[in-house]
């Protein structure tokens, strides 16, 4: 790994700096866990670290996650003032959110950076459109969610989350809305299952990259990178709440197309990374 220069580390910081606080902001805000922005901005900071190729992506996936964990909790705590997080659907969702995630880990430990970069290049392309065209425009009366579609729900969206490095609002917050739940219960639910995502997620991402595969990258911990982990977690932490608080002061429709759009960028240019790295 060699040398970064002052000039390199400052620009660094910086990029890692504003990628933490919109992470954190549309955290609270959009109830995406941020992940999906936190991903390619750790991807980014890795590469300038020249970090292996083999391992900067998986690295990317499990840093968000383990930043996730106190961002959900901030982000939680805040919607349950506004009594906006349906404790229920999370119970409902435990073990099987669980079960899709140790899946999901396997998956995510195995497959190559180029696969995983890809993966995350769709999945962001698909949740761009979402936010754009469909966000408000589904159901506004709830109905019931028999067990059977919780349970398979949960194991998909556990199993989705994991290799690409989110706390599963992406899919949380459409599900919900899908059934007709508020927006806003539709993001502090999805918060509070992004804290079961991001734990159980941490966990297994360390197992998966020390006992697995074996890495022993700079300050890291199986999969996830200390020091992305620190400069993340002070920033996302302070500016989740700013966003679950704004939740009920802004006009979300038109942030929603705004963030729509940001996605769409994200997605043809990690894109773009997939086909030089593949």
């Amino acid at each position: 790994m060699e040398i970064i220069d002052l000039s390199e580390l400052i620009n660094l910081l910086l990029v890692l700096g504003v990628a933490a606080a919109v992470a954190g902001f549309l955290a609270g805000l959009l109830g995406v866990g941020g992940g999906i922005i936190m991903v390619p901005a750790l991807y980014y900071a890795f590469t300038v670290l020249d970090f292996d190729i083999i391992t900067r992506m998986h690295l990317s996936v499990g840093t968000s996650l383990a930043i996730i964990i106190p961002t959900s909790i901030i982000s939680t705590k805040t919607h349950m003032e506004y009594d906006a997080v349906d404790f229920k659907m999370v119970k409902s969702f435990g073990i099987f959110i669980l079960f899709g995630v140790m899946a999901g880990t396997f998956l995510a430990v195995n497959l190559k950076t180029a696969a995983l970069v890809l993966f995350f290049s769709i999945f962001a392309f698909i949740v761009g459109l979402f936010f754009i065209f469909l966000r408000e425009k589904l159901l506004e009366n709830p109905k019931k969610i028999s067990d059977l579609v919780k349970n398979i729900s949960g194991i998909v969206i556990g199993f989705i989350s994991v290799p690409l490095g989110i706390g599963g609002g992406s899919l949380m917050v459409p599900f919900m809305r899908t059934f007709g739940y508020d927006i806003r219960k539709s993001i502090g639910t999805a918060a509070a299952v992004g804290f079961l995502i991001a734990v159980s997620g941490s966990i297994t991402m360390i197992l998966g990259g020390k006992i697995i595969n074996n890495v022993s990258t700079p300050f890291s911990i199986g999969y996830i990178n200390l020091l992305g982990f620190l400069v993340f977690v002070p920033v996302t932490t302070v500016m989740a709440r700013l966003g679950a608080k704004a939740v009920y002061r802004i006009d979300k429709k038109l942030l929603s197309k705004i963030f729509g759009t940001f996605l769409i960028i994200v997605s043809i240019r990690s894109f773009i990374e997939y086909l030089n790295i593949s």
